[in-house]
């Protein structure tokens, strides 16, 4: 069996822990299986680099910011070669370049392109184990590049596709997936699996156990994840797909996110192309949208709301009002201190009132709604950033997650 395991910061921060992920892969590698191990940088060292580069130039580019940051995936795997050579096991290290992992020259946000097996299935044909840098690649060019939020996930998923891995495993400082941030709701279920596309839609929505790109990919060539704790031997929860064996839960997970604002334009002409100029505009710009509310329109005008990541507010509101006498708004409003609750799960669409019960719950807790929007198997509602965590637990309690096995 072939095994690509992925390994977080937190997992590898000091000695100790790299020893005891070290010991992990010995195990499996014993039995007699393949391992391909991907890791992140140790600790906060990421975070520490982009600190030292702000001190050296607050606006460095972002070419030499992705030659910095690599640097901390290659200190991780060259000690982890090094402990499991202590610990008698042959094990080698690999950077991007090397396997090599093809990226396109998006600095700071690239994508993968392509993947060489041939390094890795030679190393694994010598009976070591191989361990690969998560996080980076190398464009055309011969540069380095880094994939951005998630990119030691993306990176375990892609080598698990290119490799066609058995399984890959996601270890991280939890137990697996959740019907709740166990920090929010202290009687959130444990998920023995899940769907792809209810972690799609968990991990788009806030919840932080796999990051999106990661599930796409495991989605789009059938990778198996587990999602695992690091710290000990708990099964964790598997994602995969939906094989009509699995159970349809009616709600599977509740995700928060309070990393959102809200931008309105109000007053603008009720008319064909004013959706396309205001989403076409920030298209341009990279900003992504989530949800959006159009008001029906009076007196030949309409308002238009939309939400997006925080971080993306100033961009945003320097499109916006770029367009600002082009469509006639009266004019921009924004929020910052809202957040999206999100209810997920593959139930949904096969039930009638689960929007209903959200609502009710809502109700009684006397938690006001700003924006709704919908899907197939999700409904997300925009509230005050305060109301957040209240909101989370009252939807919780009110579908009787607690105490779920599936």
């Amino acid at each position: 069996m072939l095994i690509v395991k992925k390994f977080g910061g937190s997992s590898v921060a000091n000695r100790e822990r790299i020893f005891n992920v070290a010991n992990r892969c010995i195990e499996d590698f014993r039995a007699g299986h393949d391992i391909v191990v991907v890791l992140s940088a140790m600790g906060d060292s990421t975070d520490d680099l982009i600190a030292l580069a702000k001190d050296i130039n607050p606006s460095a580019p972002r070419r030499e910011m992705d030659m910095l940051l690599a640097t901390g995936e290659q200190v991780s795997v060259s000690l982890m070669a090094m402990a499991m050579a202590s610990l008698g096991v042959p094990a080698v290290s690999l950077n991007a370049l090397q396997v090599p992992m093809i990226t396109n020259s998006r600095y700071s946000n690239a994508q993968l392109k392509s993947i060489g097996s041939e390094r890795i299935m030679a190393e694994l044909e010598n009976r070591k184990i191989v361990i690969v840098t998560g996080f980076q690649g190398v464009n055309k060019a011969g540069d380095v590049t880094t994939l951005g939020r998630g990119g030691s996930d993306t990176t375990a998923v892609a080598l698990a596709a290119a490799l066609h891995a058995d399984v890959c495993e996601i270890f991280t400082d939890v137990n697996g997936v959740y019907t709740c941030d166990p920090r929010v709701v202290p009687e959130a279920s444990k998920l023995g699996e899940i769907t792809y596309d209810e972690m799609l839609e968990l991990a788009s929505l806030g919840a932080k156990v796999l990051h999106n790109r990661s599930v796409e990919l495991a989605k789009k060539y059938g990778v198996q994840l587990v999602v695992r704790n690091s710290m000990n031997r708990e099964e964790g929860t598997v994602v995969k797909e939906d094989d009509g064996m699995m159970e349809k839960m009616l709600v599977s997970g509740i995700a928060i996110d309070k990393d959102a604002d809200r931008i309105s334009i109000i007053g603008v002409k009720d008319q064909p192309g004013v959706a396309f100029s205001i989403f076409n505009a920030l298209a341009k710009k990279n900003i992504n949208v989530d949800m959006i509310l159009q008001s029906i329109g009076r007196d030949g005008t309409k308002d238009i709301s939309f939400t997006i990541d925080d971080g993306e507010l100033g961009n945003a509101l320097e499109v916006m009002e770029t367009l600002k006498k082009t469509l006639g708004a009266d004019k921009i409003d924004y929020e910052e201190k809202v957040a999206k609750v999100s209810v997920v799960g593959a139930g949904m669409a096969t039930h009638a009132g689960v929007a209903a019960k959200i609502f009710e719950a809502l109700y009684n807790t006397g938690i006001n709604i700003r924006m709704i929007s919908t899907s197939e198997i999700r409904v997300s509602v925009l509230i005050d950033e305060t109301d957040a965590d209240r909101a989370a637990r009252a939807i919780h309690e009110a579908f009787e997650l607690e105490g779920l096995n599936r």
